[in-house]
């Protein structure tokens, strides 16, 4: 209804000015002289257009321009909280990055430690394994010279008896002849037996 009044007024106001025209068409044109009949015309027109113009564009028009000021301001700020947001992740992400890092480099460090206290221990654990089994083979060969030296002198003891009793011609017994070799032996300093 708005639109089409302001259609009839529109009409009416720019056919107004056409008039006054044709009425002075038969007089001659002269851009310096006024001319008040012209003058009234286009000033009344002027008014009545922009009464018209402010009731029923203006409003809707500044309306228009505001809601779209207040779009653009709400988008420039709904930029600036993404960028803010933005910025605050990258500073997140940046942060946890490092901390991922130290934490990567923490754990290498760890490793490398107790990569080297393993070794250690290994080398240690073997070094002991080692001296026992160099303890043990001293034992065994100990024992193996004891036991050898055992069976020397019970041959040694044996022979001995044996020459013994060709010499004498006579027989001792043999629990009797073995005491005195022993006896004999144990005499005998170690180093002579060691020989």
């Amino acid at each position: 209804m708005r639109s089409i009044l302001a259609a009839a007024t529109a009409s009416l106001v720019s056919a107004a000015p056409l008039l006054a025209q044709e009425a002075e068409a038969h007089e001659s044109v002269n851009l310096l002289s006024p001319n008040t009949g012209l003058m009234f015309w286009t000033l009344l027109i002027f008014v009545i257009l922009l009464f018209v113009l402010a009731r029923f564009a203006f409003k809707p028009l500044t309306a228009a321009v505001e809601a779209r000021e207040k779009a653009l301001e709400d988008a420039i700020q709904q930029a600036k909280a993404d960028r803010e947001a933005a910025a605050k992740q990258l500073a997140e992400q940046i942060k946890a990055l490092d901390a991922a890092r130290a934490e990567a480099q923490r754990v290498i460090a760890e490793s490398r430690t107790t990569g080297e206290k393993l070794r250690n221990e290994m080398l240690e654990q073997t070094k002991h394994q080692q001296h026992e089994l160099l303890e043990r083979a001293r034992i065994e060969i100990d024992n193996e010279r004891k036991r050898a030296i055992a069976d020397l002198r019970r041959e040694a003891v044996e022979l001995a008896i044996a020459g013994a009793s060709k010499v004498i011609e006579r027989n001792l017994d043999d629990a009797t002849n073995r005491k005195l070799v022993e006896s004999f032996l144990a005499t005998v300093p170690s180093t002579a037996r060691a020989r």
